[in-house]
């Protein structure tokens, strides 16, 4: 009983720490947990090919829950938030390995998407429908 309280009581801790948490933050945790615990990063290309394949578990899990495809026995127990988190975790990984500041990266990102599409979406017609296939 003691133990199963100890775990929790961690459990919870490490919520906490992450809530709220800022993109460099997340990249310093990955590089401390990868440098400590993990010994070193896998290589670039080994990294790529990591993510490909998390890529690939999201997308099979979203096609059984949103698409047209029923779900396996060996899909039962994968959920999508921890197949998010996969991906997320070897991106960064590229990150950090490839000297990438995913903040500066994405507020780039922001500034190109608003101003190259600034009216596009807005005067999409294909957006201003029902669209049977969203949900």
């Amino acid at each position: 009983m003691q133990i199963a309280l100890e775990k929790n009581s961690i459990k919870n801790k490490t919520k906490n720490k992450m809530n709220n948490i800022t993109i460099q933050e997340a990249q310093d945790k990955v590089d401390q947990w990868i440098t400590s615990t993990g010994v070193r990063y896998f290589n670039e290309l080994t990294n790529l090919g990591i993510l490909m394949e998390e890529v690939g578990e999201l997308s099979r899990l979203m096609v059984r829950k949103y698409g047209e495809q029923s779900f396996k026995e060996s899909d039962k127990g994968n959920e999508m938030e921890d197949e998010m988190a996969d991906v997320l975790w070897v991106l960064i990984c590229l990150a950090n390995q490839t000297g990438v500041n995913l903040t500066e990266a994405l507020e780039k990102n922001f500034n190109k998407k608003s101003s190259r599409d600034s009216l596009r979406h807005i005067e999409n017609e294909k957006l201003k429908i029902d669209n049977k296939h969203t949900s």
